[in-house]
């Protein structure tokens, strides 16, 4: 037995650098070397001893030889199954509480063994559950067995295990006696796939054919900045994980690929690049870098003489202080409005038609008196109709009136561009349909500032 212990200890210390996982599709393959005992005694009435499993533990009884005494291969299959094949000696000099002289003993075994171990989560204790057959001589005399197992592996690394098991045999021909063949020892597994030699086996790589790192299971990190390169905008470059492995040269919080000047240090709004005068034109787009100016004039100060907000270049009422959304001119003031509106109530056209009737042209001429007094600003002319006759009449009347209100007022000076026209036909009335003096109130057009328009011109 000692040179059986030197010889474990000797194995745990070289194999315990191995980083091998436990036996399965990833490591196929196990070799296992240990000693067996034999023991007749606790096999049943007819043995030279008690009942089943009598003194099953009674060392007293065992044949054992103080040598390694038993060699294992075994092979993974799949599903927790593993096939193995194992070859043991023995010496008997002990049948039950009889003395023999000394008789050889040999034993090739194969099995189909279940382990138990992804039922306790993969841990470290590994039982297992096997049935198989094989061959035993004592001495010159030779005959089969059918074998049942039980036993389990203690895994002290990835890869090297400690094996104890024990094996009933029973004999095919009543000349010869059952026993048990018990066996421990060093078991260790090996054969995993790596395509890429990265030392992830391909079954936990996730990269199998590109050479990686274990942190990242097998998937590379080409620049070594710490981000995987699958998760690495710029994965040949070594940047920060707050911009997705990129760099950010000049350390003004953008990183470099967003960042239209990579080596000056800029803000946000300018994409990484400076304006030293803060006036929302880039240094090298402006052309008065430290003077604020606006960029339509390429960052230099430009006069607004009407302290309206507009530059002159844009400001299409350069003298009258007006608005931006009106392009520098002053916007129709709701009095205005209310007084075209006045006057539009008083056009009138022909039963049933389109056409403005002669007594409206005084009332029009002074719609485009008004509407001229704001060059910058698009009025929208509505139709509208009361409810007698059908929806789709009434919708193309109002439409037709409201166009013909339009042409009118374009035939007296006020610009086409500056004027739009719908009709809505019964669907916005003011008053009820029920009375005539309502009917009258919905026969009408209004007029409105057409805000829609406007930025549609200015875009």
């Amino acid at each position: 037995m000692k040179h059986l212990s030197r010889f474990l200890l000797a194995s745990l210390a070289i194999l315990s650098f191995s980083s091998i996982q436990a036996q399965d599709e990833n490591n196929p393959w196990a070799i296992g070397v240990g000693t067996n005992v034999v023991d007749f005694y606790p096999t049943g009435e007819d043995a030279p001893a008690g009942g089943w499993f009598d003194q099953y533990f009674n060392g007293d009884h065992w044949n054992v030889i103080p040598a390694v005494s038993r060699l294992s291969v075994g092979r993974y299959i799949g599903e927790g199954f593993v096939f193995e094949a194992a070859g043991s000696i023995n010496q008997l000099d002990k049948f039950g509480d009889e003395s023999l002289d000394k008789l050889s003993y040999y034993a090739v075994d194969g099995s189909v063994n279940y382990s138990l171990r992804a039922l306790l989560n993969d841990g470290w204790f590994d039982p297992q559950l096997g049935v198989g057959g094989g061959y035993t001589w004592v001495d010159s005399e030779g005959f089969g067995t059918l074998n049942g197992t039980a036993g389990f592996n203690i895994w002290f690394t990835d890869n090297i295990a400690l094996n104890v098991q024990s094996t009933y045999k029973h004999a095919f021909q009543d000349e010869n006696n059952p026993h048990f063949q018990h066996a421990a020892g060093i078991k260790f597994v090996f054969g995993g796939k790596d395509t890429d030699g990265d030392g992830v086996y391909d079954k936990n790589d996730e990269c199998p054919e590109t050479p990686g790192l274990v942190e990242f299971n097998g998937c590379p990190d080409t620049d070594g900045d710490g981000i995987e390169d699958r998760k690495d905008a710029c994965p040949e470059v070594a940047g920060l994980a707050e911009f997705d492995g990129c760099p950010d040269t000049d350390g003004d919080g953008i990183a470099d690929p967003q960042d239209e000047c990579p080596n000056e240090a800029g803000t946000a709004e300018m994409n990484g690049c400076p304006d030293a005068d803060g006036d929302g034109v880039k240094d090298s787009a402006d052309d008065c870098p430290n003077e604020a100016g606006p960029a339509a004039n390429n960052g230099c100060p430009y006069q607004d003489k009407d302290g309206d907000g507009v530059l002159d270049k844009d400001d299409q009422c350069p003298e009258v202080a007006g608005t931006a959304a009106n392009n520098g001119c002053p916007e129709p003031t709701a009095e205005a409005i209310s007084e075209l509106n006045e006057y539009s109530k008083t056009v009138l056209f022909d039963l049933n038609k389109a056409t403005i009737r002669p007594e409206s042209a005084e009332a029009l001429k002074a719609v485009s008196d008004i509407m001229n007094e704001y060059p910058a600003t698009v009025f929208h002319i509505e139709g509208h109709t009361d409810s007698q006759g059908s929806d789709k009449y009434n919708l193309n009347l109002s439409k037709e009136r409201a166009a013909s209100v339009k042409e009118f007022l374009t035939a007296n000076g006020v610009p086409a561009n500056r004027l739009t026209s719908e009709g809505y036909g019964e669907s916005r009335p003011i008053a009820t349909n029920k009375t005539a003096k309502g009917r009258q109130d919905n026969r009408r057009v209004e007029i409105s500032l057409d805000k829609d328009k406007e930025m549609k011109d200015k875009e």
